[in-house]
């Protein structure tokens, strides 16, 4: 299994409150966390780093001995993710220069050909192939609910004021539902993280012929990302490509 992991402050921002890993188990088994945090001062950064390095931590000393349902993984999961919660939103309220702290959360657990996400704001997971590139998770923002409901246009909430408003974040309230996804990775398939720096500037279709280009995964990753910065930047760009086809592991 290949991956790459870049974050990149974009051209606007004095601090980069993105923050995302990759870890692996001798098994095999791979976590993948990415994360865009909010706050005033350095809350947001706290909140992002703490969040990826609480959940490396679990993942890192986990016995996977025992561990052989999907059942089992799925609760670890929602647990750790939980755990995460609850530790910044305790943190946010002991600590003023932390208070009303929080982070967007993407956690995709790969074992195998299966990868549970775990999904709470407005960062995304996509799953990408030759002929398509799907957007698995949901956002979790304001927007989003306007246009399920029929309010708005894609059009509409592309430029809508309070488009960068979400509805859920890790650390905002005592306690969190998170969205579970289970997703089969076939051969040929990549699975991408990413923050809303990437989202918001790059569509789809600009993804997708990057992604599934001849080039390396580094390079493939730093071109998402300059592409971004090209289109404004106005935010920090986190991204985590994974092949699980790959052979080499290489990392930023």
């Amino acid at each position: 299994m290949q991956f790459e992991v870049l974050t990149d402050i974009g051209k606007k921002r004095t601090v980069n409150e993105d923050s995302a890993a990759v870890y692996t188990l001798s098994n095999g088994v791979l976590l993948a966390v990415i994360a865009d945090g909010m706050g005033g001062h350095r809350a947001g950064d706290y909140a992002s780093s703490t969040a990826i390095r609480v959940l490396g931590e679990q993942f890192m000393q986990l016995d996977t001995s025992n561990m052989v349902e999907e059942e089992q993984w799925t609760e670890w999961l929602r647990e750790s993710v939980l755990h995460v919660n609850r530790l910044l939103f305790d943190q946010g309220n002991a600590d003023e220069e932390l208070k009303g702290m929080g982070t967007t959360l993407e956690v995709a657990l790969i074992r195998g050909q299966t990868c549970l996400i775990s999904h709470t704001g407005d960062s995304r997971v996509y799953s990408i192939n030759e002929n398509e590139i799907r957007q698995v998770t949901s956002d979790h923002s304001y927007v989003n609910v306007l246009l399920d409901s029929g309010e708005i246009t894609i059009e509409e909430a592309a430029v809508h004021p309070k488009r960068n408003w979400i509805m859920r974040a890790i650390g905002s309230e005592k306690t969190i539902e998170t969205d579970l996804y289970t997703l089969a990775l076939p051969p040929k398939n990549y699975l991408m993280l990413c923050t809303d720096g990437l989202s918001n500037k790059v569509d789809e279709v600009q993804m997708k012929n990057i992604i599934v280009s001849s080039e390396s995964l580094r390079e493939k990753v730093k071109k998402l990302i300059d592409l971004a910065n090209e289109m404004g930047g106005e935010d920090n760009i986190s991204v985590i490509l994974i092949d699980p086809m790959g052979t080499e592991v290489e990392k930023v």
